[in-house]
C-alpha cells in the first residue's frame, strides 16, 4: 500500500473511532470561531434602535430569550472524489469505477439507491511545463474531474461503517456532514411556549418584588429566530510549548525546521449565558440549536395620586 494512502487511511479510521458524537468533516479546516460568530449574532438581536424605544414614559419592554437543543433526525455526510487522466475518457473510467466500488459497499450496509446521490462537480484542464532549450513552455498533460457523493442515513453510529467503506474506495475527503430536524414547527412552538413562561415569570416578579404592575394586551416589538447547525459551531486550539531560538554567531548557516503541531477541532455550541431559559440543556454529542428572542411592550399601570 502507498505509504501517503496507508497515513490517509490511519487517520481516517481514527477519526471514525474516537469522534463519533463529533462530526464536522474537513469543512472545519475553513470554518472555526463558530461561537464566537453566533454569540455575535445573539447579542446583535438585543440592540436597540430609536424606532424600538418605548414612545411614552409609562411603557416598558420584557423581553425572553431562550435556547433549544435539538438532536438531530437524520443526517447527510457529503465525500469529496477527484480523478485525474491523460483525456477525459480515461477519468471517467476511473470516477466510475471508484463510485460503482463505493457504492455497491453501501448497498451491503443497507443504504437505498434512493439515499445515494453523485454531484457533477467539475471538469478541468491540467497545464503543466516541458522544458524545450531555454524556454519553459506551458501545455495541457491531462484533466481532472470532481464529484461529491452525498449519503442519507438515520442513526449516527452508521457513519463509522460509510466512512470505513469510502477509505476501502480511496475516498479520504469527508467534506462535511448535515444535521436534518424533520419537524421544524413543533420546534418553534415549543420555543414560544418557553418564551411566554418567561415572560409570565418576569411580570410576576416585577409586581411581587418591584410593585409595577403591567398591564395587558403586550405588543410584540421583536420576534427573531435563528438557527445554528454543528458544522458552524466547530472551533479549533493548537496546544503546544515551544522554545525561543536567538541568534548566534553561526546564526545565518543554521536552517529551523519546526515541528508540525496538531490542530484539535471540538463542538463548541451556545452555551446558558445570556439566555432566559435553555430547552434539553445536557450536551454530550453535536445538536441543532435554535434560538428565539421576543420582545413585548407592555403599558404600566399608574397609581392615582391625591
Amino acid at each position: 500500500m502507498n505509504r501517503g494512502i496507508f497515513i490517509g487511511l490511519l487517520i481516517l479510521l481514527a477519526t471514525a473511532g474516537f469522534s463519533r458524537g463529533q462530526v464536522g468533516g474537513n469543512i472545519g479546516y475553513g470554518d472555526t470561531g463558530g461561537r464566537a460568530r453566533a454569540e455575535q449574532n445573539e447579542q446583535a438581536k438585543r440592540v436597540l434602535t430609536k424606532d424600538e424605544l418605548p414612545p411614552t414614559d409609562t411603557s416598558t419592554f420584557v423581553e425572553c430569550n431562550v435556547l433549544m437543543n435539538v438532536k438531530a433526525d437524520e443526517y447527510v455526510a457529503f465525500f469529496g472524489l477527484a480523478q485525474e487522466g491523460a483525456t477525459v475518457a480515461e477519468c471517467a473510467a476511473k470516477m466510475n469505477a471508484i463510485v460503482q466500488a463505493f457504492t455497491a459497499d453501501l448497498k451491503l450496509l443497507g443504504i437505498a439507491d434512493e439515499e445515494l446521490f453523485v454531484d457533477f462537480v467539475a471538469q478541468t484542464k491540467i497545464y503543466g511545463f516541458e522544458l524545450r532549450g531555454d524556454i519553459l513552455q506551458e501545455e495541457l498533460v491531462g484533466f481532472e474531474l470532481k464529484k461529491n457523493v452525498s449519503i442519507r442515513y438515520r442513526e449516527a453510529g452508521r457513519l463509522e461503517s460509510i466512512v470505513l467503506a469510502a477509505a476501502r474506495s480511496q475516498i479520504f475527503d469527508l467534506i462535511k456532514v448535515d444535521y436534518l430536524v424533520n419537524d421544524m414547527q413543533a420546534v418553534q412552538d415549543r420555543l414560544m411556549e418557553e418564551a411566554a413562561s418567561v415572560a409570565k415569570n418576569k411580570i410576576s416578579r416585577y409586581e411581587k418584588l418591584l410593585g409595577i404592575k403591567l398591564q395587558l394586551p403586550a405588543q410584540v416589538y421583536a420576534e427573531k429566530s435563528a438557527i445554528y447547525y454543528p458544522a458552524q459551531m466547530y472551533d479549533s486550539y493548537t496546544a503546544h510549548e515551544s522554545e525561543a531560538i536567538r541568534g548566534g554567531l553561526d546564526r545565518q548557516r543554521t536552517t529551523v525546521r519546526s515541528a508540525r503541531k496538531s490542530r484539535t477541532f471540538f463542538f463548541n455550541g451556545l452555551s446558558a449565558d445570556g439566555f432566559d431559559a435553555v430547552i434539553n440543556p445536557v450536551v454530550t454529542e453535536p445538536v441543532v440549536q435554535f434560538t428565539l428572542y421576543l420582545k413585548m411592550k407592555y403599558e404600566v399601570e399608574q397609581t392615582a395620586t391625591k
